[in-house]
């Protein structure tokens, strides 16, 4: 379902777009520096990127299950609200007044009729349009507003909408093609299996802020090669080792990407691929192994999906654990995730408390989570301290089959686009 109320363009560029100083090395397998930590770089980011031609995650429609329910949510570093209106609709404006630019909006969720600016008391419908002005006509004759004051040009920013199998996502672009076409066909596939028509119900949301670019988050799950050498609890369990059976599929653009695991069946064993890592923890035992179990429910082949949608959203389907990170950048070596995890509406009581189980390991307190934030916080010390030079991804060839984790294909296929979007 996709809806189009007011669009405006965005006009989020607060700094000077003079990159001109900044130029990209010649070789492909280097990534500059400066992408992770220029002021300037991040403020062009929230404008070509964010507000661009892409879909920015938003969130669930569970979150919003009745008439005048809200969200505050993100596009990029902009916040702002979803609201379901009382015909059903979800609508997105920016959680700024239109009179003197205030975070109108302070709860993170709840039920209105309205939303009231704290300071002035401009009043907004759920769909955003200005319904009130207090003293409009000022008072005794005196002051107010001018006679052709046009309460309909007012009103909040407008985003478009699109949801999708209980998705929410929204675009300051009216050129945004539509979601499946935007996610291409193999990787609207594997969406699929996750957001496949049975409605959705909330189990629980995080926030937690990242000492890190945001960017590195999404290199974090499509770089495949630090999984099976950084996370303990996945080389030992056998969630994820080098020798599983695994692929990376994209997009015919390659920016958005798949990593699927196929965990072997049976008790796992050491093989010589888990002899060379040292993560790999023979003796190390569950206090409760039911966490480890896995319940088939989909229709695919993959005991594990780790989709990276540009450019905010990465969904995670691992076990039998649901869970979507909405990246908010906030600055260029800090952003905040927002973890939403979920099932389905016809679950079963056992069903739910077992994903709930399973967050312990994927949640944001989870083994997996606190390895990969401090991973990227040592990757943002490094950027920031040392000597300026370039990172390198070189692992893998481009035209070699896609069914290795020692690759840093989709990483290079990234940044590939990212160049094309910045104009770097």
């Amino acid at each position: 379902m996709e809806h189009t109320i007011t669009l405006h363009p965005p006009e989020i560029t607060k700094g000077s777009d003079d990159i001109a100083d900044l130029r990209w090395p010649d070789d492909p397998l280097e990534i500059p520096d400066w992408i992770y930590t220029d002021q300037r770089i991040y403020e062009l980011e929230q404008q070509r990127i964010f507000g661009g031609d892409v879909w920015n995650y938003a969130g669930i429609e569970a979150e919003l299950p009745n008439p005048g329910d809200y969200i505050r949510s993100h596009a990029g570093s902009v916040p702002i609200i979803l609201a379901r209106d009382k015909k059903g609709e979800v609508h997105a404006f920016e959680n700024r007044c239109a009179h003197r630019g205030a975070e109108l909006c302070r709860s993170q969720r709840g039920n209105a009729d309205s939303f009231v600016c704290p300071y002035h008391q401009w009043n907004y419908g759920l769909d955003g349009k200005l319904k009130g002005v207090p003293f409009k006509r000022g008072v005794q004759g005196k002051g107010g507003m001018p006679a052709d004051f046009d309460m309909q040009a007012h009103g909040l920013r407008s985003l478009r909408v699109t949801c999708h199998n209980g998705a929410i996502f929204v675009t300051f672009s009216a050129n945004t093609p539509p979601l499946p076409e935007y996610l291409g066909e193999e990787m609207l596939g594997e969406f699929n299996t996750i957001f496949n028509g049975r409605k959705l119900k909330l189990l629980g949301i995080h926030r937690n802020t990242l000492e890190g670019n945001w960017k590195l988050y999404q290199e974090n799950l499509k770089d495949p090669y630090h999984a099976t050498l950084l996370h303990t609890y996945l080389t030992t369990f056998g969630l994820f080792v080098a020798g599983n059976r695994t692929t990376i599929v994209a997009d015919p653009g390659g920016v958005h990407t798949a990593l699927r695991n196929a965990r072997p069946k049976g008790e796992l064993k050491l093989d010589e691929n888990k002899a060379q890592i040292n993560s790999f923890k023979e003796g190390m035992k569950l206090a409760d192994p039911r966490v480890l179990d896995f319940v088939p429910e989909f229709n695919s082949e993959w005991s594990s999906s780790a989709i990276t949608i540009w450019p905010n959203l990465i969904l995670l389907r691992q076990m039998n654990i649901l869970s979507a990170r909405q990246i908010v950048p906030t600055g260029p070596n800090q952003f905040m995730l927002i973890w939403t995890a979920f099932g389905y509406e016809d679950d079963t009581e056992e069903m739910t408390q077992h994903r709930l189980r399973q967050n312990n390991i994927f949640g944001p307190g989870g083994f997996l989570g606190i390895d990969d934030h401090e991973a990227i916080k040592f990757v943002q010390d490094g950027l920031d301290k040392g000597v300026p030079r370039g990172g390198v991804a070189p692992l893998g060839n481009d035209d070699e089959p896609n069914d290795t984790v020692i690759t840093d294909r989709a990483i290079r296929l990234m940044y590939k686009h990212y160049r094309k979007m910045m104009r770097l």
